[in-house]
């Protein structure tokens, strides 16, 4: 897949096709059935198929000191978007310049003039443009004006439209079995081994434990996970939360191995995220957390050993 990272003299190959814009943060089923559309029409019209995102995300833009909680990192996504076969993604730069651009220009300048679009399929909430006046009606008109045609597409799934904004909400809340029937696949978290606090090994536990990425709203609690090294899967139980036996600071995400033994330090680890065991919670002593936490990973290995065999 193609990246392009400007409007202004884009390759040929990426003109005269199929786009469709936004975020896709998460690229969740939603994404999916647009990029779907995307695809049919381009082939229809024997034109590449492509997307346009933008990088930073608008909100971490106009509010620069408030941590966004990113589903998807970047690198991620395009490789997810990838996956899906488009011929070509678009990653335009959000600055000034690009908040300040008025929805009909954006549509003359970056659709029409740039891309050369001869069809735009966008979703039943897209917005664009200074002060977010664009719609997909005015899309619509400007593109019958314009000369290229417009698709807007609504995909629903668990009684209600797909989101990344309901997927963020559901793992605020820890289910993050839902969030995966909405993404189509596990939610994960991506971060490099640091050292910690060396507890959990005086523990019998040792636990790889992730810088997370700025904003992460996940429920605090313990987690049945997939952990992927090497490109091999591993079953483990992971952690979120302050410590409360011990010291309650700033949250923490260890994640303990059930069978692999090995140095991780240093090194940057996958771990997808299946089944939500239980809340955070203060334990009397060690010696009490650690039965707990006996019981945790026999329960996360019978969850995986159930999950390895089915899609989520």
């Amino acid at each position: 897949m193609q990246v392009v990272r400007s409007y202004r003299d884009v390759p040929a190959s990426a003109r005269h096709g199929v786009l469709t814009i936004g975020n896709f943060d998460g690229v969740h089923l939603g994404h999916q059935a647009v990029i779907g559309e995307v695809k049919r029409l381009a082939a229809a019209l024997e034109g590449p198929a492509g997307v346009m995102l933008f990088d930073p995300h608008p909100r971490a833009f106009f509010q620069p000191h408030v941590p966004l909680f990113t589903l998807t990192p970047l690198p991620a996504r395009l490789e997810l978007l990838a996956d899906l076969g488009l011929d070509f993604a678009a990653v335009l730069p959000f600055d000034a310049a690009m908040a300040a651009l008025p929805a009909q220009t954006f549509i003359m300048d970056v659709l029409a003039a740039g891309f050369a679009v001869r069809h735009a399929v966008v979703g039943y909430d897209f917005n664009f443009g200074k002060g977010r006046t664009g719609n997909g009606a005015l899309l619509m008109a400007e593109g019958e004006r314009l000369g290229f045609g417009v698709t807007i597409q609504a995909a629903a799934g668990d009684g209600a439209a797909y989101s990344s904004s309901r997927i963020r909400d559901l793992l605020r809340l820890g289910d993050v079995a839902g969030a995966a029937r909405l993404m189509g696949r596990w939610w994960r978290i991506e971060g490099e081994v640091v050292p910690g606090a060396g507890r959990g090994a005086g523990m019998g536990f040792p636990t790889a434990n992730l810088r997370l990425p700025p904003g992460v709203d996940l429920a605090h609690g313990i987690y049945a996970t997939w952990v992927w090294i090497d490109g091999q899967r591993h079953p483990a139980a992971s952690y979120l939360g302050k410590r409360p036996t011990f010291d309650n600071t700033a949250p923490v995400f260890e994640t303990f191995l059930l069978a692999y033994d090995g140095n991780l330090y240093g090194r940057s680890l996958a771990v997808d995220l299946v089944a939500f065991l239980r809340p955070d919670m203060a334990f009397p002593d060690a010696a009490a957390l650690s039965v707990q936490m006996d019981a945790d990973c026999a329960k996360a290995l019978r969850i995986l050993e159930d999950a390895g065999v089915r899609r989520p």
